[in-house]
């Protein structure tokens, strides 16, 4: 039976204004330090990336932080990242989520901003171009996805999403269903690591 045993979330290094995105963030590290899933995110120790990461090492989880040079003081502090188990530091964002991309079994977009959206995209974007076949599960907590997943919608109805097959990102509305739905839509062992070099050439 295959099993995730690590996931990729894409979050907000700022906490928002609903109280309903934090909580969703510490459930879902609860639960994923519960199941022994590692965490892999940015490495920011602000918002709801501090609450997600917080809460996976609180349940006694694993937590590899991915975080570019230059982001380390506006996201973190060194001292505060000395609490990760691993962290990994970038030249620049696109070796920052490569390197997310190659050490995950699947993804998770809580609520964002920008950098949440543009990483979400690109996963499903390399999705849709058949790169990996790792599930993606957008957290849509208190609807906060709905106009993007409006948008999507759209690009079908008018044409722009060819193989809209491989692009079926898992809509989930609460938090705690997140880990049980990822474990079942599990990649197979050959699915879990992807090809560096195709990827560098998206």
């Amino acid at each position: 039976m295959n099993s995730i045993r690590s996931i990729c979330v894409y979050c907000g290094s700022s906490p928002g204004r609903d109280p309903a995105h934090l909580e969703a963030a510490r459930l879902l590290g609860t639960a994923m330090g519960e199941a022994g899933i590692r965490l892999v995110y940015g490495g920011g120790t602000k918002g709801i990336m501090g609450a997600v990461s917080d809460a996976v090492l609180a349940a006694g989880g694993s937590v590899t932080g991915i975080i570019p040079r230059f982001l380390i003081d506006m996201e973190a502090t060194e001292s505060e990242l000395k609490r990760l188990d691993e962290l990994v530091v970038t030249e620049d964002m696109h070796e920052r989520k490569h390197k997310m991309f190659e050490r995950s079994d699947a993804f998770v977009a809580l609520p964002g901003g920008i950098g949440t959206l543009e990483e979400l995209v690109e996963i499903m974007t390399w999705s849709q171009l058949g790169r990996h076949a790792k599930p993606i599960a957008i957290a849509n907590i208190a609807g906060f996805w709905n106009p993007f997943a409006s948008l999507l919608e759209h690009m079908r109805d008018e044409g722009f999403i060819h193989t809209a097959h491989q692009v079926k990102p898992l809509v989930i509305d609460r938090a705690e269903d997140i880990v049980p739905t990822l474990s079942r839509h599990a990649p197979a062992p050959e699915e879990r690591v992807g090809e560096p070099a195709l990827i560098d050439k998206l």
